[in-house]
């Protein structure tokens, strides 16, 4: 069974991840740096994209020592596991996702990545070979449903999110929008990549809670799987 899929993401009012450089931006405050944190110790296993490594080098480990003690007493690894879509196997043997922190990694390329990557990273990862030029996300789940990962956290960037969402893949999704304006047409959003052409292809939502946090809010919303009559929580 493929795990339940939860996309967590801070974007501007004006719905941009980032700068057009890829620059990260702060766009949350601290009391919504400890929900992520909750949201990422309750989860199996985070997710993001190559981009976003290359771009942020984030480690996705969980930074509060009392949820990384609850994770322990569950019998768990401090971290859940860690999970990069890398469909060139890009992915730097020195980065913080592959060697900080506690627990199982898992790297997911396509059949176009080079033989010798695959074998390195084969000595600290899990690699997962789906899809001929690109990453078959939907042949990931189906892989990571296998190793027992129920609950999986999304944290970007925005061309994997856009293809998981394009897949049907995505269950619920946390946007907080903060308060400043970003703007400018290259700078990535929520759901990148090829994105629609028909009505019938848009991802429908039903909004669970709206909260304000600090000088932004939080929108909790639910997809509305196709074919599903749209109806209120």
């Amino acid at each position: 069974m493929r795990p339940c899929i939860v996309v967590n993401v801070a974007m501007s009012a004006d719905g941009k991840l980032s700068t057009r450089e890829r620059r990260q931006v702060k766009i949350s405050g601290k009391e919504d740096f400890v929900r992520v944190d909750q949201l990422k110790a309750d989860s199996d296993a985070v997710m993001v994209g190559i981009g976003t490594v290359l771009a942020d080098d984030p480690s996705l480990t969980v930074k509060d020592e009392g949820l990384k003690a609850q994770r322990r007493n569950r019998g768990l690894d401090e971290h859940p596991v860690r999970v990069v879509i890398d469909s060139a196997a890009r992915i730097p043997l020195t980065a913080s996702v592959l060697t900080k922190g506690s627990g199982r990694r898992v790297v997911a390329v396509s059949s176009r990545a080079k033989k010798e990557k695959i074998a390195q990273l084969r000595e600290i990862a899990t690699v997962i070979v789906a899809g001929e030029d690109r990453v078959d996300v939907t042949k990931v789940m189906d892989e990571l449903g296998s190793m027992g990962i129920q609950r999986l956290m999304v944290e970007g960037g925005g061309t994997l999110i856009g293809a998981l969402f394009r897949a049907g893949l995505v269950d619920e999704c946390d946007s907080f929008v903060g308060n400043i304006i970003i703007g400018g047409k290259d700078a990535p959003t929520l759901a990148d990549g090829i994105g629609c052409v028909k009505e019938s292809e848009f991802t429908r939502l039903a909004l669970v809670e709206a909260q304000r946090i600090e000088d932004g809010i939080l929108l909790h919303w639910v997809v509305v799987k196709r074919g599903e009559p749209q109806k209120s929580p």
